[in-house]
């Protein structure tokens, strides 16, 4: 599946999460609010739960009217806005918990996953399969945000990029896989 289509026809998100389209940053919030209102989702609230085909819908139009750029910020804004583990002490734990708030923050049917495939804490690298129909901006940004905050004391800086050498979401597959390293 490509992005933007839902793998099953019943799956909802938690309005928190959904609030992460809004809440990303101030600039164009309103516009960003308009959109969710024009796919059916009129004033997002935190604990209700909306349909994740209209939340698709509403991501589209942001990508088609705004750019990646603002999906990767969106997807930044992720970690701020949904509800994740609270036990999170360290990089490996934290890329692993994306999954885990990604469960607790979608219900109804096949709804995918974020599964940490590798971990390399001596090579600094890890890689992130990411099976879901989000946008692929949107996860490299979730996963940036949790691998800069959760890097090791020791590392100045980390990076996620798209690892185009296997199959992605933006030529019709239904994972993305992201590399991570730090330094």
């Amino acid at each position: 599946m490509a992005q933007f289509i839902p793998f099953a026809p019943n799956v909802e998100v938690n309005g928190q999460t959904v609030l992460s389209i809004v809440n990303a940053f101030e600039v164009g919030r309103l516009y960003r609010l308009s959109i969710l209102e024009e796919h059916g989702i009129e004033n997002p609230q935190p604990g209700e739960w909306y349909s994740q085909a209209a939340w698709l819908n509403a991501f589209k139009e942001i990508a088609d009217s705004i750019g990646d750029h603002t999906l990767f910020s969106i997807g930044k804004s992720i970690p701020e806005n949904a509800d994740f583990p609270p036990d999170i002490d360290n990089l490996k734990k934290a890329l692993q918990a994306i999954n885990m708030a990604y469960q607790m923050n979608h219900r109804g049917g096949d709804i995918g996953y974020y599964k940490l495939i590798k971990f390399d804490e001596q090579a600094k690298i890890a890689y992130m399969e990411c099976r879901n129909p989000y946008p692929s901006e949107f996860d490299r940004g979730i996963i940036t945000t949790m691998a800069r905050r959760f890097k090791p004391a020791d590392a100045m800086i980390a990076n996620v990029e798209l690892d185009t050498l296997l199959p992605t979401r933006l030529q019709g597959a239904e994972s993305c896989t992201y590399k991570v390293t730090w330094s």
